[in-house]
C-alpha cells in the first residue's frame, strides 16, 4: 500500500453496529490505521452479530442481513463473518482487552497515549461508566481527537435513549415520509440511512479536525448527534413547512420537486417478486426535451400527444395517468434493453437492481466496485465492495480484509505496547488477550 492521505493517523476505534464502523472503515479506506477494540467477554449488539455461536438451523430463519453466513454456514468463528460486519472492517486491525477491569483500562490508556483519534457512537452514559471521559482521554493524550456520536446527542431529554438508524428515522419523521401513498406507514420495512450519513460526517468531522490540530496542536472533542444529522435527507420538507405552511407526506418514488414523469415501472420478469425475479425499471424526465425524447422512443403514442402535457406542469398535474400509461408500455420490454433504448434518446434511465445481479452488471465491474477478499480460518473467498472513492495520486484499495477478532494482538501488545512475553502470556490467561469469545457468551 503507498502512502495514502491518512497513512500518518491511528484511530482507536469504540464503535459499534453500522455508524460509527462506517466512519472508521472510510478513514482506514484512506489509510489510517484504525484499531478496532474489542473485548471477548462482552458480545457487542449487532456488530459481530446477534449471537456468537448461531447454529446452521437458526440462520435458516433470518433475512440475509442477518443469517446470511457465508455458504449458509456458521463456520469455525462465526463473529468473523456475520454479513452485518463484513462490509464494515475492511481495512482495520483488532485487539481484544477486558476493559470492565482496571487493567483493562490502563491498557486502553496506553493506546489512546499513542493515537490521534477515538471514536465512540454509544448512548451517552456507557463509556462515562467504564471510566473512559473526554476528560480521562485528555489526560492520557493532551492532543487526543474524540468524536461521539450517540443517537440524540449527549444532552437533552433523548440522551439516554438508545436507537438503531431504523428507530431515529421514525423519531425524526422520515417513516412518515417515504412509502407509497395508498399503504400505511407501518407497512414501510427499516432503512439505515441515517448512520450512513452519520459515519460520513464522523468521518468528514475527523479530517476536519486533524487538519484543525496541525495548524493550532489542539485536539477537540466532536459531538454528533445522528438525529439531527440526519434531518437533512428531508430538509425539503421542513423548508415546505417553514415557508409555506405545507405538511409533505408519502409519495413514493415520484419527484419532490414535482418533475414528471417520475417512477420505477415494471418490465419483462421471469418469475415473481418472491424469488426476486421481478424486473423494475426508474424513468425520470426532468424537462420538456426530454419528455419529447421519451415520446419518439414510445412510438408517439396518441395519449401523449394531449397538449397539456406538453409541459411539466401539465405533466405533474397527470402522474397517475402517466404512470399508468408507462408501466402499460414497459411491461413488454426486458429491462436492459430499454434502460439502453432510453439512455442512447436522452431519457436518464436505469434498471432497478436486485442485490445479485449487481455482480454481472458491467458498469458495477467497470468500476471495481467488488473485490475478491479471503475471510479468515480459510472459510473462503466472496466478493465484498471496494472504497467507494477512486485517488488517482492515492488510490485506495483493500489491503485488509474483514478483520477476525483479536487478529492483532501480537501487533499491538507487542510491537505498540511493548509488552514483554511473560506479560503478553498473563494477559492471554488472564482473558484481556483472545481470538474466540468466552465460551459463556451464546
Amino acid at each position: 500500500m503507498g502512502h495514502l492521505p491518512l497513512s500518518d493517523v491511528r484511530v482507536i476505534d469504540f464503535s459499534v453496529v453500522w455508524a460509527g464502523p462506517f466512519a472508521t472503515m472510510l478513514l482506514a479506506d484512506l489509510g489510517a490505521e484504525v484499531i478496532k477494540v474489542e473485548n471477548p467477554h462482552v458480545l457487542q449488539p449487532a456488530t459481530r452479530g446477534g449471537i456468537a455461536r448461531p447454529s446452521k438451523a437458526m440462520l435458516q430463519t433470518q433475512d440475509a442481513i442477518i443469517g446470511g453466513y457465508p455458504n449458509n454456514e456458521p463456520g469455525p468463528r462465526p463473529w468473523n463473518y456475520h454479513p452485518f460486519f463484513v462490509q464494515l472492517y475492511r481495512n482495520k486491525k483488532s485487539c481484544t482487552v477486558d476493559w470492565r477491569r482496571p487493567e483493562g483500562l490502563e491498557i486502553i490508556g496506553r493506546l489512546v497515549a499513542k493515537a490521534d483519534v477515538f471514536i465512540e457512537n454509544t448512548v451517552q452514559g456507557t463509556l462515562e461508566r467504564l471510566g473512559i471521559t473526554y476528560e480521562w482521554l485528555r489526560e492520557m493524550n493532551e492532543e487526543i481527537i474524540v468524536v461521539r456520536m450517540p443517537a440524540y446527542g449527549l444532552s437533552g431529554p433523548y440522551a439516554s435513549a438508545r436507537a438503531f438508524g431504523a428507530q431515529l428515522e421514525s423519531v425524526m419523521g422520515h417513516t412518515l415520509l417515504r412509502g407509497y401513498r395508498d399503504l400505511d406507514v407501518s407497512s414501510n420495512r427499516a432503512i439505515y440511512s441515517a448512520d450512513y450519513l452519520a459515519g460520513t460526517q464522523g468521518a468528514l468531522a475527523v479530517m476536519m479536525a486533524l487538519w484543525h490540530r496541525k495548524k493550532t496542536g489542539r485536539g477537540q472533542l466532536i459531538e454528533i448527534g445522528q438525529a439531527e444529522n440526519a434531518s437533512g435527507m428531508f430538509v425539503q420538507a421542513f423548508m415546505d413547512y417553514a415557508l409555506n405552511g405545507n405538511v409533505q407526506t408519502r409519495i413514493g418514488n415520484r419527484s419532490v420537486h414535482d418533475a414528471a414523469p417520475y417512477g420505477v415501472y415494471p418490465c419483462l420478469s421471469p418469475g415473481n417478486a418472491t424469488e426476486a425475479e421481478d424486473r423494475w425499471i426508474a424513468i425520470t424526465v426532468t424537462s420538456d426535451e426530454e419528455w419529447l425524447a421519451l415520446r419518439k422512443v414510445m412510438g408517439d403514442p396518441a395519449w401523449a400527444n394531449a397538449a397539456d402535457l406538453a409541459t411539466n406542469a401539465g405533466r405533474a398535474a397527470e402522474q397517475d395517468l402517466l404512470d399508468e400509461k408507462l408501466a402499460e408500455w414497459t411491461r413488454g420490454f426486458d429491462d436492459y434493453d430499454l434502460f439502453h433504448r432510453l439512455q442512447a434518446a436522452g431519457v436518464p434511465a436505469a434498471p432497478v437492481l436486485e442485490a445479485s445481479r449487481l455482480f454481472d452488471d458491467p458498469h458495477v465491474q467497470a468500476r471495481g466496485i467488488y473485490q475478491p477478499q479471503r475471510l479468515f480460518d480459510d472459510v473462503g473467498t466472496f466478493r465484498f465492495t471496494t472504497p467507494f472513492y477512486r485517488l488517482p495520486e492515492t488510490p485506495a484499495t483493500v489491503h485488509q480484509p474483514p478483520v477476525a477478532l483479536g487478529e492483532h494482538n501480537d501487533y499491538v501488545y507487542r510491537e505498540l505496547l511493548g509488552v514483554s512475553d511473560e506479560e503478553y502470556e498473563r494477559l492471554k490467561a488472564d482473558g484481556h488477550i483472545a481470538m474466540d469469545f468466552d465460551p459463556s457468551i451464546a
